[in-house]
């Protein structure tokens, strides 16, 4: 059975920096493209990043672009995203998921995904 685990959120101020996690298990990790997704409150889910099988190539969203960065361990099964410079537009759940092949920016075209971890920007 996959699970994926993230954790890390939290209520920080404008300008601040949150790292998250997404423990991953039930699943040959390294054989996955990694992505980070979020909801803000009366939004539809909006892909953030993904990150390729090895960690070389990466994608983001425009708006995170400079601030965010996504990578991974394959040897711990974990996908992590570093946000810097946070923002009150930031405010969402963030939600990471597995795609077993092909680049997508997609919700639909992934796997699986973790239960979301509420991250709040707010002074």
């Amino acid at each position: 059975q996959v699970q994926m685990v993230e954790s890390g959120g939290g209520l920080v101020q404008p300008g601040d920096s949150l790292r998250l996690s997404c423990a991953a298990s039930g699943l040959t990790f390294s054989s996955y493209i990694m992505g980070w997704f979020r909801r803000a409150p009366g939004k539809e889910r909006e892909f953030v990043a993904r990150i390729s099988f090895n960690g070389g190539s990466t994608d983001y969203t425009d708006s995170v672009k400079g601030r965010f960065t996504i990578s991974r361990d394959n040897a711990k099964n974990t996908v992590y995203l570093q946000m810097n410079s946070l923002k009150p537009e930031d405010t969402a759940v963030y939600y990471c998921a597995a795609r077993a092949r092909g680049y997508s920016r997609a919700s639909s075209d992934y796997d699986y995904w973790g239960q979301g971890t509420q991250v709040t920007v707010s002074s």
